[in-house]
């Protein structure tokens, strides 16, 4: 089992945000603002303080925006990857996968914001890899207590870590919480244009190279406004907010 923490990651950044609107219409979700800074700036404060020195962030709606505010940072290199046409969670790291190299890396939604646990999220992700076994690695919520979360959840796990899909008609204890670890591999035999990331989580499912680990902090599903507002309200009780700025 590696312990080395990728230095490369990945923030899906490209999506049209139609959920989040009418905050949408205007900006990018990615540059909705979660506590006074866009939701992309809080991924990027969780690879930096993790060690990632190059971030590759893809654009499509409104990325104008996104690639303004984030030609300022100066704490790791920043690489865009741009869509003409949207190509989705698969397609999009397909497209960028001439700016990751052969080496696992992170991936997260430009939309995800988590708190840390008794350690760095990012690091227990790191430190669960295991080269020989996995193709991915997901970082795993309870669906009960996910912050603004209303589904059935995404997935059950054995003890090893393995995952296996929800069950048809039954209820799931795991929810995929947007971020992750992924080996080149996982995209050998990907297909051209558009596609969800998905495709390639069920072929590492048929091989058992598809594990999770669960988040030992708080997560938050920021969908739409009213959950933008339910993490808002949360990172200003003043305990919460210590949480939020240590790393």
């Amino acid at each position: 089992m590696t312990t080395s923490v990728p230095t490369t990651a990945m923030i899906l950044a490209a999506g049209m945000g139609k959920r989040m609107r009418p905050l949408t219409d205007t900006v990018p979700k990615p540059m909705v603002p979660l506590a006074g800074k866009p939701l992309i700036g809080h991924v990027v404060d969780r690879f930096v303080a993790a060690g990632v020195t190059r971030i590759v962030v893809n654009l499509h709606y409104r990325g104008e925006q996104i690639r303004a505010y984030l030609d300022a940072e100066d704490r790791a290199e920043i690489v865009f990857s741009e869509e003409s046409d949207l190509l989705e969670t698969g397609g999009g790291i397909q497209n960028a996968m001439p700016e990751l190299g052969t080496q696992p890396f992170y991936v997260a939604n430009a939309d995800a914001f988590w708190l840390n646990g008794f350690e760095d999220t990012l690091h227990r992700l790191a430190d669960a890899w295991d080269d020989e076994l996995m193709e991915a690695l997901l970082l795993l919520h309870s669906t009960v207590y996910g912050n603004g979360y209303t589904g059935i959840g995404d997935f059950i796990a054995d003890p090893l870590g393995r995952l296996d899909r929800r069950p048809e008609g039954e209820a799931a204890p795991w929810l995929f919480a947007g971020v992750q670890i992924l080996h080149p591999r996982l995209f050998a035999d990907a297909p051209d244009g558009a596609f969800s990331l998905n495709v390639l989580f069920d072929q590492a499912l048929a091989n058992e190279r598809l594990y999770g680990i669960i988040h030992d902090g708080e997560w938050f599903h920021i969908g739409t406004p009213e959950g933008l507002a339910d993490a808002e309200k949360f990172v200003s009780i003043p305990f919460a907010g210590q949480q939020k700025r240590s790393t």
